[in-house]
């Protein structure tokens, strides 16, 4: 960041880690993932998708807590203002889109949610079950960075977990606000990583504490 944004501190000061991680899931449902459907199959989110799989299957095997929602709504009537049409039309909990993607989605194992705003943590319940678990560090995995991924960030960052976003396992349309989003949200809130530092993380973890 060499710009009047650095001159003036932002960014200065790391997140860093804490005791225990956990791992949020954002939106990888048919609906973002499937070509077939009306926003689905950009190139960064299935990037994102892949990484995010690779990440769950480290986390699963030395207990992470992982929770993983979609974007669903009874009918029109129950939503937010949306201005996209596609989600008004195929978010809804009848239309075969709204299904997680089985790459990311172990049902035995993770908490799945129902998100009706852009945050995971908005009424959903997952910020209770961090709580129990005792978790203090929340990797943000998912898609769109510029939306729900960006929403999640803030309100991790607001409920006062230490938050980290792997850069390649979230995505987005189009790569410019990918970007654009990444260095705000790092100059403010999260430490921007990768697939690497978070397996590394995790890895890590779970020697020091016999997972």
């Amino acid at each position: 960041m060499n710009d009047d944004y650095e001159r003036r501190s932002y960014g200065a000061i790391p997140v860093g880690t804490g005791e225990k991680p956990g791992i949020v899931v954002v939106d990888f449902q048919l609906g973002f993932t499937d070509p077939q459907y009306p926003l689905g199959g950009a190139p960064l989110v299935m990037r994102a998708l892949e990484n995010t799989a690779k990440l769950l299957t480290v986390a699963r095997r030395h207990g992470v807590p992982v929770a993983v929602c979609n974007t669903a709504y009874l009918n029109e009537r129950e939503m937010p203002y949306w201005k996209i049409t596609a989600v008004r039309e195929t978010f809804l909990h009848s239309h075969p889109s709204t299904k997680l993607d089985p790459r990311i989605y172990e049902p035995a194992y993770d908490l799945q949610v129902t998100k009706k705003g852009p945050s995971i943590f908005f009424e959903t319940g997952v910020a209770n079950y961090f709580a129990k678990e005792r978790v203090d560090t929340v990797i943000v995995t998912g898609c769109n960075t510029s939306g729900c991924i960006r929403g999640t960030a803030l309100d991790s960052f607001s409920l006062r977990y230490r938050t980290l976003v792997p850069e390649d396992c979230v995505g987005d349309i189009e790569e410019q606000p990918h970007r654009d989003n990444l260095r705000d949200i790092g100059r403010r809130y999260v430490d921007v990583v990768d697939l690497a530092y978070c397996t590394d993380y995790l890895e890590s973890w779970a020697r020091r504490n016999n997972r």
